[in-house]
């Protein structure tokens, strides 16, 4: 199952945290409790200070501790130079890099040329990158980032005595951005996760790791919130405001005790270094999908075959639901898992198993933690009524896959235009037509998709406002499929008839349906 993005793109960055809680008042003399009743107060001769109450005095036993655990990864990759674009107002650059041109030899400088293989082909740049990691076992195994690794042509694990090591990778996970990499010999300093306690909101962290290629740094701050949806589908992030910046990638944040709590992964900042918002994969994820690689499990996840996003308040008031949450599908995957049990697009999951399911990305999480095979009970709220199906859960395909799925065929998110029909009247500040052969070979569209197309916008619409255009597809309106205007009309008269002041539309566009409330006029 796949789960429409929040459309932001925040890079990886992460940061080891460590924690530590130390006696306060230390050095300082304070008042005797008959103070006041004719004693005499001594001042100490050592310089007065005390941190706020339940602050540390130092976190230097904590980094003491730990950080001989805690490695910098530098790795040498080539890497297509459009992706090293950045987006303004959020970092994406997850790690250090430095982009090196022309061959292996080539020390940089001037834009990168990339040489040629021996078959012929464009050579991509060379690429220096660093980030950070931790060893969870004894002989060798270290956790980091997936992005640190992904493209790696060789991995040097630089240790806190100063031995540079070459490391493998052992497995990746591209879903959670894990990986676990390894050197060889030993034995090495360890650290554990910690899942059974962990720290609560404004509790003490400390963050080890590599930032901007400086080895051994330490910043520590709170955990500043939990269940942080940051776009990504697996994974409830562990908001923190210890300084995490580029290079810090895969490193560890740990609690007063030197447990680790989470992974450090990903940061917003408009500047591009530190403001104190970062993210950490929490230590349950980390270890259950780590574990997997180590042992050289490959990583399966459940799915349904559904495309999904968020069952909005104003979905919901559109419908008539009230305020009610959940997970409305968008499309099926022909011949998956949902569409084999009966499913259909507007369909809308309110519960998984009997777990309540708010957002599309609380389903997402619930199916992925199925194993193939397992009867998934979905809840389904379909024209007003409960209905509950069975669906038995397949192998959730690669990130890749899943990506060439969203551009096959009909997919292209070029926006052909619809050629100007006969004047029509207005339906929700759009003029459609009826999806005939020859529009449907205009635009590009196969024989699956039904509806009627937009082919003018009143700019001064709602639906102008939330960016519908010509050669968008209405394929659903309320609770029916639409094959003309006069389709979508009728169910915009029923809703008024109801009091209702918005009506719910099915919009493909690309490959994709969305689903969004427009307003009557």
């Amino acid at each position: 199952m796949t789960s429409k993005k929040s459309g932001y793109l925040l890079g990886a960055v992460a940061g080891a945290g460590v924690m530590v809680a130390a006696v306060a008042g230390a050095g300082m003399q304070l008042p005797s409790a008959h103070a006041g009743q004719g004693q005499v107060i001594k001042a100490s001769t050592a310089p007065i200070f005390a941190p706020p109450p339940g602050a540390p005095m130092s976190f230097a036993d904590i980094f003491e501790k730990v950080s001989p655990a805690v490695v910098s990864i530098n790795v040498t990759s080539r890497v297509d130079p459009s992706l090293l674009r950045r987006i303004p107002g959020l970092e994406g650059l997850p790690f250090d890099i430095v982009p090196r041109g022309g061959g292996d030899d080539d020390e940089g400088g001037g834009p990168p040329q990339g040489g040629r293989t021996e078959k012929g082909q464009p050579k991509l740049p060379t690429q220096q990158s660093s980030g950070s990691g931790f060893f969870v076992s004894p002989d060798g195994y270290i956790v980091t980032n997936n992005h640190v690794v992904e493209n790696a042509e060789s991995i040097k694990v630089v240790l806190k005595d100063e031995r540079e090591l070459d490391a493998k990778v052992v497995g990746r996970d591209e879903a959670t951005d894990l990986a676990v990499i390894k050197v060889t010999g030993g034995p090495y300093p360890f650290v554990n996760f910690e899942n059974s306690a962990r720290p609560r909101v404004g509790d003490w962290v400390i963050a080890v790791g590599n930032p901007f290629g400086l080895g051994g740094s330490a910043t520590a701050g709170i955990v500043s919130a939990y269940g942080r949806n940051i776009g990504e589908t697996f994974v409830d992030y562990i908001q923190i405001d210890a300084p995490i910046n580029r290079g810090n990638s895969g490193g560890p944040t740990f609690d007063i005790y030197g447990r680790v709590i989470g992974v450090n992964t990903a940061i917003f900042s408009p500047t591009g270094g530190s403001v104190g918002i970062g993210f950490a994969i929490p230590a349950d994820v980390a270890e259950k999908v780590t574990s997997q690689l180590v042992h050289g499990g490959a990583i399966q996840r459940g799915y349904i075959g559904a495309t999904i996003q968020d069952f909005t308040t104003e979905m919901a008031q559109a419908q008539g639901l009230g305020d009610q949450k959940g997970a409305i599908v968008s499309d099926l995957v022909p011949g998956g898992p949902s569409q084999r049990a009966g499913l259909l697009p507007g369909d809308v999951v309110v519960s998984i198993n009997g777990h309540q399911v708010k957002t599309s990305s609380e389903l997402t999480r619930e199916v992925a933690q199925m194993r193939p095979g397992d009867i998934l009970h979905l809840d389904v709220i379909r024209d007003g009524r409960h209905r509950t199906f069975d669906v038995r859960s397949g192998v959730r395909p690669s990130e890749k896959e899943l990506a060439a799925n969203d551009n096959g065929p009909g997919s292209s998110g070029s926006g052909p235009q619809a050629a100007p029909t006969p004047a029509a009247p207005a339906v929700l500040g759009m003029r459609l037509a009826p999806l005939d052969e020859a529009l449907r070979r205009q635009l590009g569209l196969n024989a699956s998709v039904h509806g009627a197309v937009v082919t003018s916008v009143d700019e001064s619409s709602d639906a102008g406002d939330k960016g519908l255009r010509r050669g968008d597809v209405i394929v659903r309106a309320g609770d029916r499929q639409v094959a003309a205007a006069a389709d979508v009309a009728a169910v915009v008269e029923q809703a008024r008839k109801a009091g209702r002041q918005s009506v719910l539309v099915g919009v493909y566009r690309g490959g994709r349906t969305a689903f969004l409330a427009l307003k009557i006029k």
